[in-house]
């Protein structure tokens, strides 16, 4: 089971927005090579961070209106949000260990 939760349009401000917790979107498509690569890193992550960061999954082929909000021009896009405001941004596929330190300092601001 995916410890990654799907994000819509519908629910984005209530995950993400409103979450007490900070939270890192990953910004993909099921077409996308490098979005495929980078599932597995973060799944991998994911429960070292559970309670300290949310991380969330959007598709933006099923929610443009996030992607166009946020100016998604290429996938995978990461965004780091604390207290509902975007802090730190990263496009393209990243290593284990610098999606760690991203977190970290996610964690540690």
């Amino acid at each position: 089971m995916s410890s990654i939760a799907e994000v819509t349009n519908a629910n984005f401000e209530t995950e993400v927005l409103q979450s007490g917790i900070p939270v890192m979107v990953d910004f993909s498509a099921t077409w996308c090579g490098p979005c495929q690569a980078l599932h597995p890193i973060i799944e991998s992550l994911a429960p070292e961070y559970d309670g300290k960061v949310k991380i969330v999954s959007v598709d933006i082929d099923q929610n443009r209106e996030i992607a166009a909000q946020y100016q998604i021009m290429a996938v995978p896009t990461l965004i780091f949000f604390r207290d509902g405001t975007p802090v730190d941004k990263f496009t393209g596929l990243l290593g284990k260990n610098e999606l760690k330190k991203k977190l970290e300092a996610l964690v540690e601001a």
